[in-house]
């Protein structure tokens, strides 16, 4: 009997779901009520190659500006994928706003022609989609850049051809689109402090198109290319790959080759330099590029690049051609991974920590930005904005800014110190508020062949081979190649918000090595969460267009690249940080050699020591806000 009426409710919850499920339209019959559906238009770049292009408009005669987004990942709305459902519901949500949404695939990827190159595609191709889209009888003249990460990278390069048609940016997670700004060589999030970034090897596995891979004909007729596009979206299949066994592979160039992956630029890539003159011939913007546009940008605590990624925002307010586009740069700042903006709830988690409701209205946001630049509508609401718009941990709110760091920000330094032995979080390594006169060093060894384990972080994209976000790291800190310098007990609570600057003293028996930083918020009951963390390749202490050598017993001062964050230390929290020479595989491991690294199969251990006290200030620079 109880089996019959298990068989029964189970009948029922099918038939009820069955039910609602027809009620609901299919989200293209929903949209297609509204819009005008064009797929699979070719658009003709200069050179003759064509790029697939979808565009979603309202019905009727009049003229709608353009939300447009690039991307090199499969949109087909034919396909299972989330991607070919999220395409479609952001089409219907902008054209319910009175927008054409159109979206486009870079060149030689999927229904594009061409061959794709990251970041390495003609910038004309940006300027040729601007004037066609711009010049069609439906288009009001108006393009809006929106999209996150590999959507929002190609967006600044593009703005500095100055369109005339392009009116406003909105990108998100934009950091592998940032080249040279300033003191910071990315290049794309290639590199940090000359040190690689693994993400991108395992991104590259699944994106890199192998050139024997199966192409359509070129000249392909739309209506061919509409009935293909049904069963047959050119998207591969690729193996899974267990990257933290993957990413250990040595050597580093043939790790996707290893796996089995698809023959494509990865090789050539992982040879540049952080210099090298090819990163300057793509799509990456640097700092001597011109920039005239209004821009809302977005960033996230524990994105892979949030300090360059701020900075690029500096420099525009700072740079950009006209007053108009000075006064017209925006920055929010959230506490949350790679593009999870909207994944904000009440309680936000960022790994184990929480950091409360960080909840805002983003859609209400873009909105009111491209009717403000793309209709010349104005609310108020973006009058009523604050330039920055910034997320505090730990007190968790959200707070705002004229400028970053918020000028009440003053830079304090916390002095390295110990009696030698800050190995572990059960050494004695102290931060002083006053410089000690005592000379001092912590020594330790660094075996690339046994790194130090990355550990939440400020990360995307490498698959199951690090967890971004805040961890308690004090389980980690009982290693002995990890320094530990901790602050005494807060007897108030400080607010650090701003860039963070860090300059060790360092001496070697390797002629090259790494030196990594992490920046720790410390609780009453030890559990230690981090908040940014660095790295330097010390072959380039003196900048990167030269490698300098060390020499074994010498001590040298390294600038550290600048950290940030905003967070709370509240009184009866600790302040701390992590000292030691690797954080694999967020970063490549240095391997000691003086050589290629990226050629190599074996390493050097090590001895590298921390010099603190007297001549060498080893020390962290934090903007403290007192309030």
């Amino acid at each position: 009997m109880k089996a019959l009426i298990k068989i029964l409710l189970v009948g029922m919850l099918m038939a009820a779901s069955i039910d609602t499920f027809s009620q609901e339209k299919p989200i293209l019959d929903r949209l297609e009520e509204v819009a005008l559906v064009d797929q699979k238009v070719m658009i003709t770049m200069r050179d003759g190659v064509r790029l697939a292009t979808d565009i979603y408009r309202p019905k009727g005669d009049g003229k709608s500006p353009i939300v447009f987004s690039r991307t090199p990942y499969n949109f087909n709305t034919y396909g299972n994928g989330e991607m070919n459902t999220r395409t479609l519901e952001t089409a219907l949500s902008w054209v319910n706003k009175g927008y054409a949404y159109v979206v486009q695939n870079e060149r030689g990827r999927f229904f594009s022609e061409g061959d794709w190159d990251i970041l390495g595609t003609p910038l004309t191709d940006s300027y040729d989609a601007f004037d066609w889209m711009s010049k069609q009888p439906w288009s009001n003249g108006k393009i809006g850049l929106l999209g996150c990460s590999s959507t929002a990278e190609w967006q600044m390069a593009a703005a500095s051809l100055d369109h005339p048609a392009l009116a406003a940016l909105v990108p998100q997670g934009y950091g592998a689109g940032v080249g040279r700004i300033g003191e910071f060589y990315e290049q794309g999030n290639w590199y940090r402090g000359g040190a690689g970034q693994m993400l991108f090897t395992a991104w590259l596995y699944g994106t890199q198109h192998d050139p024997m891979a199966p192409k359509l004909p070129l000249g392909i007729e739309q209506k061919d290319l509409l009935r293909l596009q049904r069963f047959y979206d050119m998207a591969p299949e690729y193996p899974r790959v267990d990257w933290k066994e993957s990413l250990a592979h040595l050597p580093v160039q043939n790790i996707i080759k290893n796996a089995g992956g698809p023959m494509g630029i990865y090789e050539e890539m992982i040879t540049r330099k952080p210099n090298d003159p090819k990163w300057y011939q793509g799509g990456l913007y640097h700092d001597d590029m011109p920039f005239d546009k209004p821009s809302f940008w977005f960033v996230s605590w524990y994105d892979v690049s949030s300090s360059p990624n701020i900075a690029l925002y500096n420099h525009v307010r700072q740079n950009a051609l006209s007053q108009q586009a000075r006064d017209n740069q925006y920055l929010i700042i959230a506490p949350v991974l790679h593009c999870s903006y909207t994944r904000a709830t009440e309680n936000t988690m960022i790994g184990e920590r929480s950091v409360g409701d960080a909840r805002l209205n983003y859609d209400e946001i873009i909105t009111a930005w491209f009717d403000l630049w793309l209709k010349g509508k104005d609310d108020g609401t973006i009058a009523k904005m604050p330039k920055v718009t910034y997320y505090t941990m730990g007190s968790n709110k959200w707070q705002s800014s004229d400028v970053w760091p918020p000028a009440e920000a003053v830079m304090t330094p916390f002095f390295l110190d110990s009696e030698g032995k800050a190995n572990t979080r059960n050494g004695d390594g102290k931060l002083l508020v006053k410089a000690p006169k005592k000379a001092n060093q912590d020594t330790f060894k660094y075996d690339p062949m046994n790194p130090v384990n990355s550990y939440g972080g400020n990360v995307c994209c490498t698959g199951n081979a690090v967890t971004g976000g805040s961890f308690d790291q004090s389980e980690m800190e009982l290693r002995d190649d990890i320094l530990v310098y901790t602050s005494e007990v807060l007897e108030e609570g400080v607010e650090i918000s701003g860039f963070i600057e860090s300059y060790l003293y360092l001496s070697s028996d390797a002629k090259d090595t790494d030196v990594t930083i992490k920046l720790i918020d410390v609780y009453p009951d030890g559990k230690a969460y981090n908040l940014d963390e660095t790295i330097q390749r010390v072959r380039y202490r003196e900048g990167y267009d030269k490698e300098v050598w060390m020499e074994d017993g010498k001590v040298y001062e390294v600038k550290m690249t600048p950290m940030s964050t905003s967070n709370y230390f509240e009184k009866g929290h600790r302040i701390r940080i992590e000292v030691s020479s690797s954080n694999f595989p967020r970063f490549d491991r240095n391997l000691n050699t003086g050589g290629n690294n990226y050629d190599e199969t074996e390493g050097l251990i090590a001895t590298n020591s921390i010099h603190h006290g007297g001549k060498s200030l080893s020390r962290i620079v934090l903007p403290m806000v007192r309030k």
